[in-house]
């Protein structure tokens, strides 16, 4: 038996370097075991986050498991790196809530900005841009815009399952919901059950909590109804009816312009930030702390951004999940591989998804929405200038609902203070310009 798989581990072995990195299949395996069970949950939480903005609900699924599959597939066999490639939440909710709902942009000129964000993503990242800006933009700003998100996303969360709701008194936008309703107590429930049990480091714990939930829903709510198990995907109204719908002349337009502009931005510093992270976990960067093979990676998320506007998706990034996996010794591109894979099959259980309730996947953006919050710590208040543009960036993403308002008045009040701080010379040319577009098309927008 050890004579048949010893070849197919051998080629495994020499294709991922395996051993050369310090692993083993069997350990490949288990990472890429744990890192899905850690964001499969992505396939019910993004869904749910764009059928509010009025995406079909089988059509979101089906696109998500794919650009999840291929792109995780893209980065473990030709990057070979034990990073996964998701459908970005932070990125979902900038799609759905500021361009869709926020702006009023149809469902195709925002599939539009997705693949053109993609397109551009991928060019700054091949010929260095992005380096380049990595560089020269404001750390506050792009911290900032992290912790807004964050916000923006336990609002999201909290409003859609009662938890906070408009203020019937006069004077105050918004209030506490009713903590006897069954959603609003499941919701704080689950999140309270992710809390504790990702501190105990449970493998899969957000799914477990989801799932859970989802159970329960079913035996005690009379709106969770089983509607199958298995289906293959079909062309049609409940199946690939996004594929290749994106508007990108539509994503053009100069009302549409600073959400793109917002889009890749946000994703250069998630994306980036993201990659770093989990390799430096993993040990998988050079002498000069470069990441190993880190061009191709910064290709291949970027690249899987363009195929999720073309199939009908919110924007692509590594997970951060991705660390779970590394936690557990995963060193090679199997990992993602394994995850790639198993994605895929996940396709063929669409009728599944519908069994879940917003209260059930509630918890698990409010619980990555808080985790966001940690970008405050990286905020250098010994500049103060810098550290307080970005804190005005987060605040107005959440009072104003709208993340473009959010980065533009960030980046505005970072240049006018600068310019009042006497410290002029601390600008780039880099911030200047992105801050005089951002409030030029901004105000062009208005004016249109």
């Amino acid at each position: 038996m050890s004579g048949t798989q010893a070849p197919t581990q051998c080629k495994l072995d020499r294709y991922f370097k395996i051993t050369e990195r310090g692993s083993s299949v069997r350990q490949e395996i288990l990472a890429g075991l744990t890192i899905f069970l850690a964001m499969v949950y992505s396939v019910i939480v993004v869904p749910g986050m764009l059928g509010q903005a009025g995406f079909p609900h089988t059509a979101v699924f089906i696109s998500v498991c794919l650009v999840t599959g291929i792109g995780s597939l893209l980065m473990g066999l030709w990057v070979n790196l034990p990073m996964a490639i998701g459908c970005a939440i932070s990125l979902t909710a900038f799609t759905a809530f500021s361009l869709v709902l926020g702006q009023q942009v149809s469902i195709p000129v925002a599939l539009g900005a997705v693949f053109l964000m993609g397109c551009i993503f991928t060019f700054i990242s091949v010929t260095g841009i992005r380096a380049w800006l990595l560089r020269n933009i404001p750390m506050g700003i792009a911290h900032g815009a992290g912790i807004g998100i964050g916000l923006f996303l336990l609002l999201i969360a909290a409003n859609g399952v009662g938890l906070v709701i408009k203020n019937p008194k006069e004077g105050l936008p918004v209030a506490f919901g009713t903590l006897t309703a069954f959603p609003v107590f499941m919701t704080l429930f689950g999140l309270a059950a992710i809390i504790g049990l990702e501190k105990k480091k449970v493998p899969g714990s957000i799914l477990l909590v989801i799932i859970a939930i989802s159970i329960i829903g079913l035996i005690f709510d009379p709106a969770v109804k089983y509607q199958g198990f298995f289906k293959v995907p079909t062309l049609g109204e409940d199946g690939l009816s996004l594929m290749f719908s994106m508007d990108i002349m539509g994503a053009l337009q100069p009302a549409v312009l600073p959400s793109l502009l917002a889009l890749v931005m946000t994703a250069v510093f998630d994306a980036t930030g993201t990659i770093r992270a989990v390799a430096g976990q993993a040990n998988l960067l050079d002498k000069r702390g470069q990441i190993i093979s880190g061009s191709k990676a910064l290709t291949a998320d970027s690249v899987s951004s363009i195929f999720a506007g073309a199939i009908g998706s919110s924007p692509a990034g590594v997970y951060i999940e991705s660390a779970a996996g590394s936690a557990v010794g995963g060193k090679t591109g199997l990992t993602a591989t394994i995850v790639g894979i198993l994605f895929l099959l996940i396709l063929f259980l669409s009728p599944l998804s519908y069994l879940v309730p917003a209260y059930a996947t509630a918890p698990a953006l409010m619980y990555v929405g808080l985790l966001m919050l940690s970008n405050v710590r990286k905020l250098n208040f010994d500049d103060s200038v810098d550290a307080v543009s970005g804190l005005l960036c987060a605040v107005f993403i959440v009072l104003t609902c709208n993340i473009v308002t959010g980065i533009m008045l960030g980046f505005s009040t970072l240049v006018v203070g600068r310019i009042f701080a006497g410290e002029w010379r601390k600008l780039n040319i880099s911030t200047v310009v992105i801050a005089t577009a951002l409030v030029v098309f901004y105000a062009s927008s208005w004016a249109i």
